[in-house]
């Protein structure tokens, strides 16, 4: 079965840090576009970068320039780099699949800009 779980999430400083991962299973990971979204408390989850299986990549414009996502295909696993973080970037990040029209999710990793 599907199984996604995203790690590296925590509180920091504006302008500060953070990688996110997501160790994947399941199904044949470098077959398939990978996605991060992320959800704010009262608003809806919004996509913030993908990538395919060759590495072509697309950001939010909320974050270009600040995160990059990349991806390991030897370990089954995708990375949201997070630079410059704002308090606006707190938000559960979500990793993604999409398999058979059908979306699969992590649980999620918490991270919190904040002062």
């Amino acid at each position: 079965q599907v199984q996604l779980v995203e790690s590296g999430g925590g509180l920091v400083q504006p302008g500060g840090s953070l990688r996110l991962s997501c160790a994947a299973s399941g199904f044949t990971f470098v077959a398939y576009v990978m996605r991060w979204y992320r959800q704010a408390p009262g608003k809806e989850r919004e996509l913030v970068a993908d990538i395919t299986s060759a590495g072509g990549s697309h950001y939010a414009d909320s974050v270009k320039g600040r995160f990059t996502i990349s991806r390991d295909n030897a370990k089954n696993t995708v990375y949201l780099q997070m630079d410059s973080l704002k308090p606006d970037d707190t938000a559960v990040y979500y990793c993604n699949v999409v398999r058979y029209a059908r979306n699969y999710w992590g649980q999620g990793t918490q991270v919190t800009v904040s002062s």
